[in-house]
């Protein structure tokens, strides 16, 4: 391999060991959905909570320091409904998986709709039958998810267990491809 060649693709590849750890710990976490699904999920939403209040509490201190990205107000609205919504989660850790998970059930069966919608639309303008089909279905989707939010909720944490475990599988093997070009490039 030339020089450049190889500077290019080592710029773009993650250490192979950090794509090994990415990989376990989403097979763990998946896991985990299964085996003990309440404590996990409820774990989840508090590390989202504290993610959020941390978050809520950098986008107001970054309007005092750093560069002007955003606008004031629009990092003082960060900060106010990150930690809002961080302390709302934190101060309710048993409820929140209940209520949280509802309303990403519900939101999933909006964007299912919304997306549908504009799929059946592109049909009409000549994207094909196939779009047709799948925009509503997505649309029926949309509206279970919307009409049943509870019985959605329940399968989210499993929905996401079968994901992570996936996705964890397939970070680990691709961790070892990496390793292999990144052992190759030394050579």
């Amino acid at each position: 391999m030339t020089a450049d060649i190889k500077n290019l693709v080592s710029a773009y590849l993650y250490p192979w060991w950090l794509v090994l750890l990415e990989g376990l710990a989403a097979l763990i976490l998946g896991i985990l959905f299964f085996t003990n699904t309440a404590m996990t999920t409820t774990v989840v939403w508090v590390f989202l909570g504290a993610w959020w209040l941390i978050g809520g509490i950098f986008a107001l201190v970054s309007i005092f320091v750093g560069d002007n990205d955003l606008e004031w107000y629009w990092k003082l609205l960060k900060g106010i409904v990150g930690i809002l919504a961080g302390l709302v989660v934190l101060r309710h850790p048993l409820i929140t998986p209940i209520v949280g998970n509802i309303t990403l059930a519900v939101l999933l069966g909006i964007f299912g709709v919304i997306y549908g919608g504009i799929a059946v639309w592109q049909a009409f303008k000549g994207a094909g039958w196939g779009v047709a089909v799948l925009g509503v279905l997505s649309i029926i989707l949309g509206i279970v998810l919307i009409l049943n939010p509870l019985p959605a909720s329940l399968a989210l944490p499993f929905v996401a267990g079968i994901f992570l475990v996936i996705g964890g599988i397939l970070a680990m093997w691709n961790s070892w491809q990496i390793r292999d070009i990144q052992k190759a490039m030394e050579e």
